[in-house]
């Protein structure tokens, strides 16, 4: 690239989803509904899974570290959404950009990593009952979760280190409502190389991995149900595991739509939108289904509920 145009960026345009400025507070009610529906519902699942002692169990423990992840996940975007349109500027400085780009890395990982080792936790509930208590234990699932917080750190640290290097354009505008690393390397005017095979080599890995774990353990669950004889026990061990099923669909199904828009050498809003789908419709969209497919945590809210009630 040339380098005649290089410059020292202090800050980074987000274009956001439209430039009308008539839609702008449409974006605004509908991304603060969205948002409050995610937190709100996110925050309902954690406090029903501690309040209630029958749901302390490996899933359960899993699911409250999954909906915490979410709202985390969903506020490190959002946020900064509502507030340029609430403030009318489009600007990030160019110390939010990267602080906000590796957080979103962070939560992005940690959801990909949990949803794997929930689907590893329904593997061996369904096809290995009698030592599930002996495999899962607490042990076991604070070493799992240590280790998801501790891949998604050191690789958001090192996208974020080898982004520092870089020297970027005086064309600062970035065709998204966040800063995603995509998006940011395009801008540059310095050699991206090094930055291109790592982004494409550990983002491939983080996917490729944990993707066939799941699709593994799907396919052991799935064999070992084949095998159960009656009805009533297929509709069973199928309803333990079909929120995460759903879950995992639209995470994955979100996150092709993605990687298939920002691949394209001009990106265009419809990255935008099916990014929309990723950080905050599956977020807000995660409680409903582990709420409305499971008996046990209808309970607990219901109980959760009652509670509050009762003490007002």
């Amino acid at each position: 690239m040339e380098t005649g145009n290089q410059t020292a960026v202090s800050k980074f345009i987000l274009l956001g989803l439209s430039e009308d400025v008539n839609l702008q507070p449409l974006l605004f009610g509908l991304f603060l509904y969205m948002y409050l529906v995610c937190v709100i519902g996110n925050l309902l699942i954690i406090l029903a899974i501690i309040a209630d002692s029958h749901l302390h169990t490996p899933m359960y423990f899993f699911l409250s570290n999954l909906s915490f992840t979410d709202i985390c996940f969903t506020s490190t975007t959002v946020l900064k959404m509502l507030a340029n349109i609430q403030t009318q500027s489009k600007a990030i400085t160019y110390e939010g950009c990267l602080t906000q780009m590796y957080f979103f890395m962070i939560f992005a990982g940690l959801d990909n990593l949990l949803l794997t080792v929930m689907a590893y936790d329904r593997f061996v509930a369904i096809c290995h009952p009698l030592r599930y208590t002996v495999i899962m234990n607490p042990r076991l699932c604070g070493l799992l979760l240590l280790l998801s917080w501790l891949i998604c750190l050191t690789y958001s640290l090192l996208q974020s280190l080898m982004v520092l290097r870089l020297s970027f354009c005086k064309e600062t505008e970035i065709p998204h409502f966040f800063c995603e690393l995509a998006q940011i390397l395009k801008l540059a005017c310095s050699d991206t190389l090094v930055n291109d095979i790592l982004l494409y080599f550990v983002t491939g890995l983080l996917g490729v991995i944990p993707l066939t774990g799941i699709l593994l353990s799907y396919s052991r669950i799935i064999s070992s149900i084949m095998g159960i004889s009656s009805t009533g026990g297929k509709y069973k061990a199928f309803s333990t595991c079909g929120s995460h099923l759903s879950v995992v669909s639209l995470f994955y199904g979100a996150g092709l739509g993605v990687y298939l828009t920002s691949g394209t050498a001009h990106p265009s809003r419809k990255g935008s939108v099916a990014s929309v789908m990723y950080t905050v419709v599956t977020p807000m969209l995660n409680p409903f289904i582990y709420s409305l497919r499971n008996r046990d945590m209808k309970g607990a809210l219901r109980r959760l509920c009652t509670r509050g009630t009762y003490s007002q």
